[in-house]
């Protein structure tokens, strides 16, 4: 029996015949048609569904980042019959525990039935020997975060940040439309593609509403990885009181991501999780950096971020401190920047205290920052990007070296990046 063919799934995911997939399908129409924006726009390039299944057809060319507590390999790789680049994900089933083994089946069977085109889904997986292998679109520029690091260390311009956000509340009014809340949106989740199309990705962490047949309005279970998540998870989720938390929650981890792609800092991160906590949970906020980012007292001898949790790719800050980091650091800006007032309203918006004050996805994109979006062209977005390049073939790229039938985990043929660049998850 095949990996795919396992019908047992964890208890928070919702069982469901095949043909749900078709209104999966109908409910991303209604969510996306009226949308003309070169962020939500599928090309040919991204429908893999008529690749091979074999996978002798797909030369590994190199590493882009590690994934699933390490256990998986995302690399960019080449489908030979036809010279398409791909990102493939290769996960030994064999060193995986039964937990994980569950976690992976649910990621892959919502990736399957999820049908937007902000949302990084897997539309094909196959199994070799003991590998999984699931194919995604490349994004070729990467994560927003890599973007961070790589190429506008003091923050990006309001238009990049409303194009790649636009994007983002896409995927967001989809998956809260169908009753899940995503719980992992961080700048490592928001990826690229060289055409333009924003992806979020993380589908690890998404949770379901329903229950017994009912949307529920409040869940109560605390995401895996929640260390390495803090800084983007609102109070409400912390609190983990009888209240739970909804798909407002969201919201929240939205305005977080705000700051960290105007600042190139992610909020809080240097803070000890119990001092965050307690922070949260008194309604202290971060704002942009153009304002005091903290209240003034005893908040003011922090220091102010100046480095991200981890890639997205690996997860593998150390559970007991959020200060040890997976990347490496972002330069501190010299000088504070001036921000319309349109971005700050929408930052306010976001990190509301009481979830219920926060605005829908749906009403976030109606926002007056985002009327810009609708303006940019194919040409207008290459400029936004400068000086970023996306990612290509590495040159010189032998004409052979697709991976062996073994259950060892295939190698590329170039080396591992130091940092993992995309977040295929």
């Amino acid at each position: 029996m095949s990996f795919l063919d396992c019908t047992c799934i964890s208890s928070h995911s919702q069982v469901q015949s095949i043909s749900i997939e078709e209104q999966y399908e109908d409910v991303s129409h209604q969510c996306s048609s009226s949308d003309v924006s070169p962020c939500s726009v599928l090309t040919d390039e991204d429908d893999i569904t008529d690749l091979s299944t074999d996978p002798a057809h797909y030369q590994l060319l190199s590493q882009l980042g590690r994934g699933f507590n390490n256990l998986s390999q995302v690399s960019m790789a080449r489908h030979t019959p036809s010279g398409r680049l791909v990102a493939v994900k290769n996960t030994n089933l064999d060193e995986c525990t039964e937990d994980e083994l569950l976690q992976l089946m649910n990621e892959v069977l919502l990736s399957r039935l999820f049908r937007h085109p902000n949302l990084l889904t897997s539309r094909l997986v196959f199994s070799s020997c003991c590998q999984l292998w699931v194919l995604s679109p490349l994004m070729s520029y990467g994560s927003a975060d890599s973007l961070l690091r790589s190429c506008f260390p003091d923050g990006m311009s309001e238009s990049l940040i409303a194009y790649l956000l636009y994007g983002v509340l896409r995927a967001l009014e989809y998956l809260h439309h169908m009753g899940y809340v995503h719980r992992g949106v961080k700048a490592s989740h928001v990826l690229l593609s060289a055409e333009g199309r924003v992806c979020l990705s993380g589908l690890q962490s998404v949770y379901s509403l329903m229950k017994d047949g009912k949307r529920m309005r409040a869940v109560f279970d605390m995401p895996q990885h929640s260390p390495s998540l803090l800084p983007w998870l609102s109070p409400e989720l912390l609190r983990q009181d009888l209240h739970g938390y909804g798909v407002k929650s969201d919201i929240y981890s939205l305005g977080i991501v705000v700051c960290e792609l105007v600042s190139g800092r992610v909020p809080f991160q240097d803070m000890p999780p119990t001092l965050m906590l307690l922070q949260k949970l008194r309604g202290s906020h971060c704002c942009l950096l153009d304002v005091p980012p903290y209240p003034l007292g005893d908040m003011g001898a922090l220091k102010v971020s100046r480095s991200g949790v981890d890639s997205g790719i690996g997860e593998s800050v150390a559970t007991g401190s959020l200060t040890r980091t997976a990347t490496a650091e972002r330069p501190q800006s010299p000088s504070p920047k001036n921000h319309s007032a349109t971005l700050h309203n929408l930052v306010q918006l976001c990190l509301q205290q009481q979830p219920e004050r926060r605005p829908s996805a749906t009403a976030l994109l109606t926002h007056p920052f985002f009327r810009q979006v609708k303006k940019h062209t194919r040409d207008s977005f290459l400029s936004l990007m400068y000086p970023a390049v996306p990612v290509s073939c590495p040159p010189d790229t032998p004409p052979s070296g697709t991976p062996t039938q073994t259950c060892n985990t295939p190698s590329p043929t170039d080396p591992e990046p130091e940092d993992g660049m995309w977040d295929f998850s």
